[in-house]
């Protein structure tokens, strides 16, 4: 329970500080929690009004707020946004010069400082913290939570070092706030950084004015460009993997008549601010950009969010697709997917510093991500039953107002249900897979598994088909993959049903095949004409010279399988010269623009 008092000052300072007469659904109940001396972790969709939640009881409290936040540019926007609403807000981090850091810290140590923002590599120093520990502390608020969970001890450990708070600050509530997070996520959050001793408050994950769109990604410039022409004059947001794609594709896009600017880390920092503040100042502008951007973007008339490379998982699509239509007007979410996606996120996965564990939950989130982009039936329902939350069809995707021919695969599904069941709901999508292919792999051998009925029943089957088929299973709520634990597959009692007879399951095919340039090529074993035999010998120089400024064996940097390779797909972007056979994620990025420019001015000669 709140006091009284507190009761009539959060709607006073609601009022006279942020000019609103009332609080929007979930605000008022955080905001409660939180004057009532208790720990929270919220989780509410993009564009709900998260920072209200914390800023309100800072200011009804008094005393000193810490808000822990991600990004220097996030924490600037809500600082500026507070000191024009007349709250003494500061920040103190590492683009600001020294001197207007030690001056904002003098401020907070002398009592004027309402509100704090600080980044968790600047907040958990031991000097730092000892020097807080001194000061009126009363509440304490992390922004953008879910990085404590999925950004690992590799990338910044300190988010995960901000389990101390609660030691270092015995009584002062803490508040954590995020948009995206799943089960997994908010359990893994919910322990880290308060002992399991909290209870989530989850709003619901529902944008039912964004359209959802997937497509195959077949002529990615000429498809984005497609589907820009088709939103003139209207703002949006393109999503690159890379940052040299993210500059192409906004050059692309401004040689066509779209007002269009590009933001990544490696702009300088100038020109990425002038670049955001166009965006969020000029109508009908498009910002192309790499996952640098968009954390904290507060502008309610982004009409799209088009992916021209597949997201990290369903999570980061989320919050990505979250930045259009805060308006509640409609808006679309256009996603490109292709085999070259896929495998670049799971080098991605692979290349991380990161541990096993970390790495196999990210390769099921990324399953997770593609039963999305393989769905048979609404995405909607597929997204939110992801982050636990069961829906009616949409009907405002491309799956309810575009339905593709299905197969009725039942008979299949059964046997991978029967697999599932007989392996003792335990096993990952691979060891049923092969239990269904008749592999005699080690782990089913010592497992006694090729003893088993199911065993083989699924030869006539390919691999990869299995693995769509598993993957839409999921998605459809008829298998569960335990993400959270070791990746084990189990029944739910949909899946049940249909395995005792009841229902039939249809299934998406062929979303994701291969899209060759020339018809009929297969890596490495088309016959390579004169031209093709050129171009090998000028990758083969190319090879030696970069052998001999490393001092390395030529092989080390490129096999001849793998310049041949070259030689007969003549990749022409970064996307194309990832499929080339032996190129991994280390090499693409070192290597890519070197050898695609020998392949251009070969071409040209």
């Amino acid at each position: 329970m709140i006091r009284a008092d507190a009761a009539d000052s959060r709607y006073q300072v609601l009022k006279d500080v942020f000019g609103f007469d009332g609080f929007r659904p979930g605000q008022e109940e955080a905001v409660d929690a939180i004057l009532a001396g208790q720990h929270v972790l919220t989780v509410m969709p993009t564009g709900s009004g998260k920072s209200l939640c914390f800023q309100v009881p800072a200011l009804v409290l008094g005393g000193l707020t810490i808000v822990v936040s991600p990004l220097v540019a996030l924490m600037q926007d809500q600082v500026a946004a507070l000191q024009l609403a007349g709250v003494a807000a500061e920040s103190i981090n590492s683009s600001r010069h020294r001197d207007d850091n030690v001056m904002a810290w003098k401020r907070a140590a002398s009592g004027q400082t309402r509100l704090l923002y600080m980044a968790p590599e600047r907040l958990m120093t031991e000097r730092m913290l000892a020097a807080l520990a001194k000061l009126p502390v009363s509440l304490i608020a992390i922004d953008e939570a879910h990085c404590i969970s999925q950004w690992g001890p590799a990338f910044r450990p300190e988010y995960e070092m901000l389990s101390r708070l609660r030691d270092v600050f015995p009584g002062v509530p803490i508040a954590a706030f995020t948009a995206t997070a799943d089960e997994v996520t908010r359990a893994d959050v919910a322990q880290k950084l308060f002992g399991g001793a909290v209870e989530a408050q989850v709003l619901g994950f529902d944008r039912p004015n964004i359209r959802l769109t997937v497509e195959p990604k077949r002529e990615w410039k000429r498809q984005l460009l497609a589907f820009v022409k088709g939103h003139m004059g209207k703002s949006g947001i393109v999503y690159c993997l890379s940052r040299k794609k993210t500059e192409e594709a906004a050059r692309l896009l401004a040689e066509n008549g779209v007002r269009a600017r590009a933001y990544h880390a490696g702009m300088d920092k100038d020109e990425r601010e002038a670049n955001q503040n166009a965006f969020m100042t000029e109508p009908g502008m498009v910002m192309v950009a790499t996952i640098a951007f968009g954390m904290g973007i507060d502008k309610s008339d982004v009409r799209y969010v088009f992916h021209a490379d597949l997201p990290g998982s369903l999570e980061a699509y989320y919050q990505e697709i979250g930045r259009a239509g805060r308006d509640g007007e409609a808006a679309e979410a256009h996603m490109l997917v292709g085999l070259g996606d896929i495998r670049m996120r799971r080098m991605f996965i692979d290349d991380e510093s990161s541990d096993a564990e970390r790495k196999r939950r990210e390769h099921q989130r990324l399953d997770a991500l593609l039963g999305y982009c393989e769905a048979p039936t609404c995405r909607r329902q597929i997204l939110l039953s992801y982050f636990g939350e069961a829906s009616e069809p949409c009907g405002n995707c491309d799956a309810c107002l575009s339905p593709v021919a299905l197969e009725d695969r039942t008979v299949d599904a059964r046997k991978a249900m029967t697999a599932v069941l007989s392996t003792g709901e335990r096993y990952g999508a691979a060891h049923v897979i092969d239990v269904l292919r008749g592999a005699q792999t080690e782990k089913v051998m010592m497992a006694d598994h090729h003893r088993l009925p199911a065993f083989g029943t699924g030869e006539a089957v390919k691999k990869e088909e299995w693995r769509s088929m598993v993957r839409q299973l999921v998605a459809g709520g008829l298998l569960k993959i335990d993400i959270g634990g070791f990746g084990g597959l189990s029944m739910t009692p949909r899946g049940r049903a249909l395995l005792n007879g009841e229902g039939i399951f249809e299934f998406r095919p062929e979303v994701l095949k291969p899209v060759s340039r020339k018809k009929g090529r297969e890596a490495a074993a088309v016959e390579m004409t004169e031209e093709d035999h050129s171009l090998l010998d000028a990758l083969k120089e190319v090879r030696l010279r970069l052998a001999r400024d490393r001092q390395v064996p030529a092989y080390v940097i490129f096999s001849d399988k793998t310049l041949t390779d070259m030689a007969s797909r003549r990749p022409r972007d970064s996307d194309e010269f990832a499929e080339v056979n032996g190129v991994g994620a280390a090499k693409l990025r070192e290597f890519a623009d070197i050898f695609l420019t020998a392949i251009r001015d070969h071409d040209a000669a």
